[in-house]
């Protein structure tokens, strides 16, 4: 196989320094390192990557990052406690066999809209 795994997430932002706090203060990530333009923070050994555009071509909002988390409701509440700007509350996606699906979408520093997803065992 070509690819092995997904080595960094990047995302493009306008104010760094806000961005680091909302990522760093509000979801717990632990910034790894920082220049004048990017920080690189970890996501549970997955590195994910703000940065300032390098042009035009990359000013835009990024894709949509799902956070897998084990307590939903818990991980919500604390978005909520953090004043994130959540877009939905708890809710079922999928289920499949016995196996249900849980979303939160909420909204990043930059207007991105990002997810928490809980994968749990249906009652």
């Amino acid at each position: 196989m070509l690819i092995q795994k997904i080595g960094q997430i990047g995302v493009t932002v306008k104010n760094l320094v806000d961005a680091i706090h909302f990522y760093k203060e509000k979801l717990g990530l632990t910034l790894l390192f920082q220049t004048d333009n990017m920080a690189f923070l970890d996501c549970n050994g997955l590195r994910i990557l703000l940065s300032l555009p390098e042009s035009m071509e990359f000013n835009h909002q990024s894709s949509t990052i799902y956070f897998q988390v084990e307590n939903i409701t818990a991980a919500y509440e604390k978005l909520k406690k953090n004043e994130v700007e959540v877009v939905s509350e708890p809710h079922l996606v999928a289920k499949l066999d016995s196996t249900e699906t849980w979303m939160v979408f909420f909204r990043d520093s930059e207007g991105n809209m990002h997810a928490l997803m809980s994968e749990i065992e249906a009652a």
